[in-house]
């Protein structure tokens, strides 16, 4: 009796797979893609969301308070990027293995991101504590805004496991076409830390290191529901017996994941730059560049989102060798980007110093330097559509070289230099023009890439046409 319960169990995943992959390969893209991208842009903008919560409740204690979440932040992103190299890259891998139907494969290469991850995020937090007080100042802390960081960022190391290891997660659940168990695991945390900042920050009169602790719990329930969402509704499970710690399979899950980690780390270091550079005009222009960041990425998060339910679609179609409809969802995913962002941007061209007054309204230093700002990065917010969607395109088909190209763009070929160079020449105006001057010099790139690239796909569909 034993053995045919498990024999059933085991034809009803099979089936599961089998119905899942047909859905990948055969489902009308539009809807395939949207179906996809709906709980993963719920996801992203939650996300956002308590990112911006951390934010508000932080800036109603102080300005110096407020610029401490900025200090955090390129922390956060090494986290971001470890995590998403190994989510990005275990999940890219998967999607293809999972268009070539090889699913024991597939459970490897997950079991070997996810325990990596772990393993690093405990060596990483123990090396932070140790180092706590230079890690602030190396971070772009002033004397003013140190101790708020100092309390905020301590929190952040402890929970760095259960993040890491949840931005895994959560790529390999999207890149199974899995993105409302995903979203059920992101979404909770998100709530749960809203709700938390408040609680911790005033009631528990914690100040920042209330809205990292209230961080740390959100991501810890998130990582909960996301290990058991991961052994149910046909994905694959997680089993310690899968760990292959070898380098023929880190080389794979690299090819893939690295160029995430090139923009998430550069990003990190772009964001200490800009704490320096904007750090010589006061406590009120790292507050304000930390409020304009969150803000974009909001608005940013919803392509990231649509994005995110391309990525599957693209990744099991290039499996499968079906070029055609990686090409017609790419299309679609650009198209949609653009007019979303397009709106976006003209929204938050108007309404900039509404915006920046809704964190700091105490401030009206802030408040004119976060509005200018805005503005700037507003005009060229539709360019990202191309950028990010390219790169995404260039990961997940495992063009490594040029995904790696597009990726360091944005945040370091183009911006570093710009928060170097143009604060020197023009001032304040030189740190508030620094990202605009990168999103226009990251899409030339990306536009000769993804040219290149989707020359090269059509060509494998005549390929595959005549043949």
């Amino acid at each position: 009796m034993k053995i045919s319960l498990e024999s059933g169990s085991k034809l009803k995943n099979v089936m599961t797979a089998d119905e899942k992959f047909k859905k990948m390969t055969e489902a009308p893209i539009n809807k395939l893609v949207l179906s996809l991208a709906i709980p993963t842009i719920i996801s992203m903008l939650t996300s956002s969301i308590y990112n911006m919560a951390d934010t508000f409740f932080v800036s109603q204690i102080s300005t110096s308070a407020s610029g401490a979440v900025g200090v955090a932040f390129p922390l956060m992103m090494i986290i971001q990027a470890i995590g998403f190299t190994l989510g990005m890259g275990s999940g890219n891998y998967i999607s293809r293995l999972l268009g070539q139907k090889d699913r024991e494969y597939s459970s490897k290469v997950l079991a070997t991101g996810f325990f990596t991850a772990l393993i690093v995020g405990v060596i990483l937090a123990i090396i932070g504590i140790l180092l706590l007080d230079p890690l602030v100042y190396m971070l772009g802390a002033t004397e003013t805004i140190a101790p708020y960081a100092k309390d905020y960022i301590q929190y952040i190391l402890l929970g760095m496991p259960f993040m890491i290891t949840s931005f895994v997660l959560n790529g390999t659940l999207r890149f199974q076409g899995s993105a409302f168990y995903s979203m059920i695991g992101i979404t909770t945390g998100g709530i749960i830390n809203v709700i938390l900042d408040p609680i911790l920050i005033f009631k528990f009169n914690m100040g920042t290191g209330g809205a990292a602790l209230a961080t740390v719990i959100s991501q810890f329930i998130s990582f909960c529901i996301l290990v058991y969402n991961s052994s149910i509704g046909g994905n694959i499970k997680i089993k310690f017996s899968d760990f292959t710690p070898k380098w023929v399979m880190y080389k794979e899950i690299l090819r893939g994941g690295l160029p995430s980690f090139y923009r998430q780390a550069l990003g990190s270091v772009a964001m200490i730059f800009l704490n320096f550079s904007a750090g010589f005009y006061g406590d009120a222009a790292i507050a304000a560049m930390t409020i304009v960041g969150r803000v974009i990425h909001f608005a940013i998060s919803v392509m990231l989102g649509l994005g995110q339910g391309f990525q599957p679609v693209c990744g099991f179609n290039y499996g499968a060798k079906h070029y055609d409809r990686v090409l017609k969802a790419f299309w679609f995913t650009v198209k949609l980007s653009i007019t979303v962002l397009s709106l976006l941007g003209l929204i938050g061209l108007i309404t900039s110093p509404s915006i920046i007054t809704v964190f700091r309204k105490e401030d009206l230093e802030v408040i004119s330097i976060g509005s200018l700002a805005l503005r700037l990065q507003c005009l060229t917010l539709p360019l990202s559509a191309w950028i990010i969607m390219t790169n995404m395109l260039v990961q997940t088909i495992g063009k490594a070289k040029e995904a790696t190209l597009v990726s360091i763009s944005r945040q370091g070929l183009f911006f570093i230099p710009s928060i170097l160079i143009l604060p020197r020449i023009f001032g304040l105006v030189g740190v508030q023009i620094s990202q605009p001057v990168s999103d226009l010099l990251s899409f030339v790139v990306a536009l000769i890439v993804g040219r290149n690239v989707l020359l090269e796909i059509k060509e494998a569909i005549k390929e595959e046409n005549q043949s």
